[in-house]
């Protein structure tokens, strides 16, 4: 009998021994947004597969569905938001996600089909900000920086339009999902959106009459499931995305709007 379990425990040991070899030698799983900043993964995966170090990047619809297959386990490691967005995914769906580090500022910016400078923004404009709370305070942020708005507190990253303690011009900031902004500046004065979200709309960055800098608190950071952070393949990852091959690429690719974190 104490045989027997002598070689129960072994051949358990065998299996968790394979599982962890498995582990690390299977492909390293990658989430991201689509659209541009899924291109700078693809590009690192490109490098990291031809080095014989295989990176497989899966692009999801919905940031919520990143957040969800990392809990999950359905992939290593993301990179597509910044840490406002994960604490606040954490809290409200009790995910054990966290930041390994910074990866880059995409700084978003405030944009106006109807004024060439944040000065000309008449009185009562109407101004969009996303609606999910994260990009809501950082959009207020910028409002703030540029001198539209005061908030009770200017230091804070989880503000959000019940905060506004001064609105000099009156202005009318209106929620609307981020999808729906950069359609929108018609109909708006103005509007804060993400780097990303612009792109895709066809925005050119440099056209904003105001974006965030490399001092932005909302830089997009590496993120896994807390027991998955010291995974030695992500580590290998992060260092291939940072390789000179890849920093070029991204400053090229944003004609040096993205700003590298490392």
């Amino acid at each position: 009998m104490k045989l027997r379990i002598l070689q129960s425990v072994a051949a358990a040991a065998l299996i968790a021994l394979s599982t962890v070899s498995y582990a690390a030698d299977g492909a390293l799983r990658v989430g991201a947004s689509p659209g541009p900043f899924a291109d700078f993964l693809k590009e690192a995966a490109k490098k990291a597969n031809a080095d014989g170090f295989n990176v497989e990047v899966t692009e999801f619809t919905e940031p919520t569905q990143i957040n969800e297959a990392t809990q999950a386990g359905d992939i290593d490691v993301s990179n597509f938001q910044h840490v406002p967005y994960m604490q606040r995914q954490n809290e409200s769906r009790g995910y054990k996600i966290v930041a390994i580090k910074p990866a880059y500022v995409a700084p978003g910016g405030i944009y106006s089909a109807k004024y060439k400078s944040i000065a000309e923004i008449p009185n009562g404009a109407k101004i969009g900000i996303p609606n999910d709370p994260a990009n809501e305070s950082r959009a207020l942020a910028l409002l703030q920086k540029a001198g539209l708005i005061k908030l009770k507190d200017p230091a804070s990253i989880s503000a959000s339009v019940r905060d506004i303690s001064e609105n000099p011009k009156n202005l009318d900031i209106v929620l609307l999902d981020e999808i729906m902004l950069p359609r929108s500046l018609g109909d708006l004065g103005a509007a804060f959106v993400t780097l990303n979200k612009g792109v895709l709309a066809g925005l050119d960055p440099k056209a904003a009459i105001m974006l965030e800098d490399k001092t932005s608190p909302w830089a997009i950071v590496w993120s896994a499931r807390s027991d998955k952070v010291d995974d030695p393949r992500i580590k290998r990852f992060i260092a291939v995305f940072e390789s000179d091959p890849v920093k070029t690429y991204i400053i090229q690719r944003f004609n040096g709007t993205v700003i590298p974190a490392w």
